[in-house]
């Protein structure tokens, strides 16, 4: 069998498949943010020792690297940057700048100073945990890279990662951005591989480990330990690749509705297109390849408001479902009924806020109210006025948003899940507290109870069709995307939100058939089908499609290189590892086939893939009939052996 685990912003789901893909068994549990080993323990709690037992398979999508960059977290990295000084802001602090580097053909542009090397080394030496290292146009000649490289192994013995092992593509400072931020993720996700194999041990699980890269492919726990930053983005391509194995449409919009985002992308051929730019994570735009994915604040999770003009907003911050929070804390229901009649004054806070302690260790120097607030957290969560009461303070001088957002405190409040609780399709939480929270908001909005639902569903609702039109129009030209006008707002709120008291309302067709997964969408999706007049697909076990896109994956090494004319006659093959002059391209052509045919079936061979296919593909360019250059491109495409073996 196959173990496919999905560790979500809200819960980590598994399924179990055999070698026919066909889900054997499947499971849920809350994520725990705090130790993502004990939600995937509670998670495996749910299958049958016995079928685990049987597992060869273990395949892991995660959002762990993709959340570390956001946060900015990881370990203290060094940076050499040689024959270039830093273009923009880095992911480090800890840099130096050394003579070096090459010009756009590959020749030195000054020679390496091996004792200006050693001394800078001696510099970082104590410092940092991991170095990274970045050559100006090091993808037209990685030999200074590789030179430091080994210099960074012998002095400060440390794992060390070079840029153009990471893309082949041009832009120094991305390549470096990529470096760095690969660099510090490396602890991260061995800690990760260290404590889910924890796990498989606990349960007598015998069997390789394998993680969903940011294209949805496969790499080996060696692969993402070496290069983790390949697996950011991780938990939105194993969705496509789920919905595509569930379904078997290969041309289509997918929607992947989580507890904290909604994803979305457009599938042809059955793969998404791949963003040519690399991913944008945390602010930073890298050259990771990853699918090209739209992502949207809004899940079952998403904070809902009414703000101080009387709007109702739904999103983009998450917090925790009053439901949920007060099944596991059940004294918060009993708070949220003594103020029921209370009149809100608090600008920024909702009369349903609540505050879960989850740990008090922080880099921040913490106030007095701050640090009482955790103090009575501890024992028990509260809700705001029940916590203001509790330290003698007036509500809004109560304000905890700093250790919110620094994960000290978790926020619980209205949610969509609590939407669907109160009308009883999604009741594994407290119920009465759901409805207790949307009676308060109903009172402050001034509307009934039924009033004030329905106006929060239909919000959930007409916000999911607006995003599938902007990341339709976002696929289509970026510039014309919703956000980018006020014009083309206007236009998307007369297709989602028609109304008599408008002069003019419009309607649209969407053309692909929509796959949502994820377990909410049930309950949203057929209205958002109906409006947006497309055909709507729910496959069965749509609500842990990520798993089993990650236990349904393929492992995909593509490797790119670049043939150019010489300055002085010739051709140069700028490769991954070299840089190699030929007389005639037939010549340099040959060379790279034979060179690249080798190298991908050495990797498949090393990360253990089967039944696999191998390709070489050149593109020749020209301006006219002036040859520019050749792109070089070869790749394999595959199943692991594990999954094979059944």
């Amino acid at each position: 069998m196959i173990l496919g685990i999905d560790t979500g912003g809200t819960y980590t789901d598994g399924v179990l498949l055999d070698s026919s893909q066909k889900v054997i068994a499947k499971a849920k549990a809350l994520t725990t943010h705090e130790d993502l080993v004990i939600g995937i323990r509670n998670c495996l709690k749910n299958f049958p020792k016995s079928d685990l037992q049987q597992v060869n398979l273990v395949s892991l999508s995660t959002t762990l690297a993709t959340n570390a960059v956001v946060e900015g977290r990881g370990c203290e990295v060094g940076l050499l940057l040689i024959g270039n000084e830093p273009t923009d802001i880095l992911p480090t602090k800890n840099f130096a700048v050394l003579q070096g580097g090459h010009d756009i053909s590959g020749n030195p542009l000054a020679n390496l100073d091996i004792q200006e090397i050693r001394q800078t080394l001696m510099n970082f030496q104590g410092k940092v945990d991991a170095m990274a290292v970045s050559g100006y146009l090091s993808v037209r000649n990685p030999e200074h890279e590789l030179q430091i490289r080994d210099m960074v192994h012998e002095i400060l013995g440390v794992p060390v990662v070079c840029a153009h092992e990471l893309t082949s593509s041009l832009g120094f400072h991305e390549r470096t951005v990529t470096a760095v931020l690969n660099a510090k993720l490396i602890p991260v996700i061995k800690e990760l591989m260290a404590s889910v194999k924890t796990v498989l041990r606990e349960f007598e699980i015998q069997a390789r480990l394998m993680i969903v890269k940011g294209d949805g492919t496969l790499m080996t726990e060696e692969g993402a330990v070496d290069k983790p930053i390949e697996t950011i983005l991780s938990g939105p391509a194993a969705s496509i690749v789920g919905a595509t194995s569930l379904t078997g449409v290969d041309k289509a919009i997918v929607l992947d509705m989580g507890g904290t985002t909604t994803d979305i992308a457009v599938l042809k051929d059955g793969v998404p297109r791949v963003n040519p730019e690399g991913a944008t994570v945390g602010g930073w735009l890298t050259r990771v390849r990853a699918a090209d994915i739209y992502t949207y604040g809004l899940g079952g999770d998403s904070y809902i408001q009414v703000s101080k003009k009387g709007e109702l907003v739904v999103g983009p911050q998450r917090v925790w479902p009053l439901a949920i929070a007060a099944d596991k804390y059940p004294n918060l229901t009993q708070e949220l009924e003594d103020q029921l009649e209370i009149t809100w004054t608090v600008p920024f806070a909702q009369p349903t806020d609540c505050y879960v302690f989850l740990r008090d260790k922080s880099p921040l120097t913490l106030n007095e109210v701050e640090l009482s607030a955790l103090k009575n957290l501890k024992s028990e969560s509260h809700t705001h006025l029940a916590l203001a009461k509790q330290l003698g303070l007036e509500p809004h001088f109560l304000n905890l948003q700093r250790l919110v957002e620094f994960g000290m405190l978790a926020k619980a409040s209205v949610t969509p899940t609590d939407l669907l609780h109160v009308q009883g399709s999604y009741t594994p939480g407290n119920v009465t507290a759901s409805m207790l929270g949307i009676e308060m908001m109903a009172r402050r909005k001034g509307l009934s109870y039924d009033e004030f639902t329905k106006l929060a569903l239909d919000k959930v609702t007409d916000n999911l069709s607006l995003s599938l039109i902007d990341s339709m129009l976002n696929y289509e030209d970026k510039s014309t995307a919703a956000g980018n006008s006020l014009k083309s707002r206007i236009i998307l709120d007369a297709i989602v939100a028609p109304s008599t008291e408008k002069p003019l309302n419009l309607s649209v067709q969407v053309n692909f058939p929509l796959i949502a997964i994820g377990a909410p969408v049930k309950d949203y999706l057929p209205k958002v089908a109906e409006k947006l007049q497309c055909e709507l697909i729910i496959p069965e076990h749509s609500e842990v499609a990520n798993a089993v896109g990650a236990a349904t994956g393929k492992v995909v090494e593509i490797l790119e290189a670049l043939i150019r004319p010489a300055p002085e006659g010739g051709f140069i093959l700028h490769s991954p590892w070299e840089r190699k002059v030929f007389e005639d391209l037939t010549e340099a052509k040959k060379y790279a086939r034979t060179q690249f045919e080798q190298a991908v079936i050495r990797s498949a061979e090393q990360n253990g893939t089967a039944n696999y296919e191998v390709t070489v593909n050149f593109e020749d360019k020209y301006l006219n009939t002036l040859y520019l250059d050749t792109k070089v491109q070869a790749a394999m495409i595959g199943r692991p052996k594990w999954f094979c073996a059944g």
